[in-house]
């Protein structure tokens, strides 16, 4: 029993990986930037990158994955964050567990300047309408399945107060936000989970690229 509990939340970690955003509504004025606080409007693909782990707290344990990357488009305004893919790979745990994310593409988040600077963020940022199933690899799979909205930090890049400094980089940063299980998990998951994790955001030079080389910067 203790090992099926172990694990599950291993399953949770999951959900440190889309915890690269939330905000339901967005601010007016909100304009991202090629960069800098002047720079030109940036509209288009953008790719969240885990940077170092990804921790997950519940009831009964915990669990961390180290791996995760999300790839979307976002409007210069800040409205219209999708997720259209998801990946999230090298999480610990005493038994395999398989993350798969569901109902892909996530839409319907934002990113929206806080003028008020709130916790000494620059943004809040939003990605609406996860969807996660996890597998732990025991008694024939115990499925554990995790979504909802989820509401983040964004921090630009020369902001002296984003969670890691050693990265000049937009990031997006949730500490111990709550994730609630959905229909579909088995009566061995948690009911809830506790997720914080870091994520570098940034966008493309070239459209279309796919190379994921150009700096943001979220102003008012």
């Amino acid at each position: 029993m203790a090992r099926i509990r172990q694990t599950a939340i291993v399953g949770t970690a999951a959900l440190a990986v889309l915890a690269a955003g939330v905000a339901p509504a967005y601010a007016a004025g909100t304009t991202i930037r090629k960069g800098s606080a002047s720079a030109a409007a940036y509209s288009g693909n953008v790719q969240a990158s885990l940077l170092g782990n990804a921790t997950v707290s519940t009831s009964i344990g915990s669990g961390s994955c180290s791996q995760s990357t999300m790839t979307g488009r976002i409007n210069s305004d800040g409205t219209g964050l999708s997720i259209a893919a998801a990946d999230f790979s090298s999480c610990t745990g005493t038994a395999n567990v398989t993350i798969t994310p569901q109902a892909l593409p996530w839409s319907g988040g934002s990113v929206a300047y806080d003028s008020g600077h709130t916790g000494n963020r620059d943004a809040a940022v939003t990605i609406a309408n996860f969807k996660v199933q996890a597998v732990v690899d025991l008694f024939g799979g115990i499925t554990c399945v995790f979504g909802g909205s989820l509401t983040a930090s964004g921090y630009n890049p020369d902001n002296a107060n984003r969670p890691v400094t050693g990265n000049n980089q937009a990031q997006v940063g949730v500490n111990g936000a709550t994730v609630n299980k959905q229909s579909g998990s088995n009566f061995l998951c948690p009911s809830t989970a506790t997720v914080t994790a870091t994520y570098q955001l940034r966008g493309e030079t070239t459209a279309g690229s796919g190379a994921y080389d150009q700096t943001l910067y979220v102003t008012g």
